[in-house]
Formats: C-alpha cells, structure tokens, sequence
C-alpha cells in the first residue's frame, strides 16, 4: 500500500477526488502544510474499523498485563463450566 500524500491547497481545491481515493482505496491520505505534515484524512469506514482494532488491542494487552501480574484467568473448559452452571440456575430460578 503506498502513501499518498496530497498539499492542504490541493485538498481544497479537489475534496471530492482526495475524498474518493479515501473511499476506494481504503488508505489514508496524508496532507501537508508548507511542505511539513498536517494532517491525515481517512474514509469513516477505515477509521471505525482501525477504532475497533484498537480497542481490542487494548483489552488484548490490558489482560495480557492481568496475567503477567499474577491475575487468575480461567481455561475454555472452566469458562464453559461457569457458564453452564449459570444457564442450569437461570432455567431454574427463570
């Protein structure tokens, strides 16, 4: 995927063809300022999506973190054991 970088004077005078390389591409569109980088603009679909894979990185190393300080997780088995356990009383109770 390349970069593609496009002046703040060009985003101006061609927004809907800076807009649609956003759009079909998917990649991010870098813009300059006095030849210095400004800003990246980027389709709402890519930014939600990048949003989303973010955040499950963040839970990801967050209880990587948990485990790493000692933090008791549970196995497949016993999370589906809890779950089970707690289905049978809910039915029951239900």
């Amino acid at each position: 995927m390349a970069t593609i970088i496009k002046s703040s004077s060009e985003l101006r005078k061609n927004y809907n063809s800076i807009a649609e390389i956003c759009r079909s591409t998917k990649t991010p569109v870098f813009l300059t300022r006095n030849g210095s980088g400004d800003t990246v603009l980027m389709d709402v679909e890519t930014y939600n999506k990048r949003e989303d894979n973010l955040a499950t990185a963040e839970r990801l190393l967050s209880a990587e973190r948990e485990r790493l300080n000692g933090v008791k997780g549970y196995t497949i088995e016993e999370f589906e054991q809890n779950l089970q356990s707690v289905i049978k009383k809910g039915s029951v109770n239900g």
